[in-house]
């Protein structure tokens, strides 16, 4: 069995290395602390501070781990070695939405760093795999759940 490859930016491996770098040396020895001061207290049985600081070390060994496989399959998009007239991952690509009749801006990211509160949608979502290819001037049709959206590539941009 094929193990998929986590496509990054070079920035977002950047922020994952840093928040991990965060966790294992700054969170771990708040939370630490937390633990001993909660068990200085006496009686673990019926300590909710003891309790809610042993919660908070399993989260952050959980998001460590998760990190520490998103990185242990990681591939990074080179940037400067994608095609600049494609949209590819690393693309910032401007689109015309005919269904809302505005222009709009998303960053194509792998799925480790889709945010679409932040405009990065994901390569694999419906919308990135029907932009990826793509050039300015194509009209890309992207059957999502609510029916069939219409947009137009205005400009890709590297980031």
């Amino acid at each position: 069995m094929e193990v998929k490859k986590n496509l990054l930016t070079y920035a977002g491996l950047r922020a994952l290395e840093e928040e991990m770098q965060d966790l294992k040396v700054n969170r771990r020895k708040e939370v630490a602390a937390k633990i001993k001061e909660a068990r200085e207290q006496g009686d673990l049985s019926e300590n909710a501070e003891y309790d809610a600081a042993k919660d908070e070390q399993r989260d952050i060994e959980a998001r460590i781990e998760e990190i520490e496989k998103i990185l242990k399959n990681a591939e990074v998009v080179v940037e400067d070695e994608v095609d600049h007239s494609k949209i590819n991952v690393g693309c910032t690509v401007r689109l015309y939405d005919e269904d809302f009749d505005e222009e709009v801006e998303y960053k194509i990211v792998g799925s480790t760093e889709a945010n679409s509160l932040l405009g990065k949608i994901s390569n694999e979502s419906p919308v990135g795999r029907a932009l990826i290819g793509a050039s300015v001037g194509d009209e890309i049709e992207v059957e999502t759940h609510v029916g069939i959206s219409k947009y137009r590539v205005l400009g890709i941009q590297r980031s």
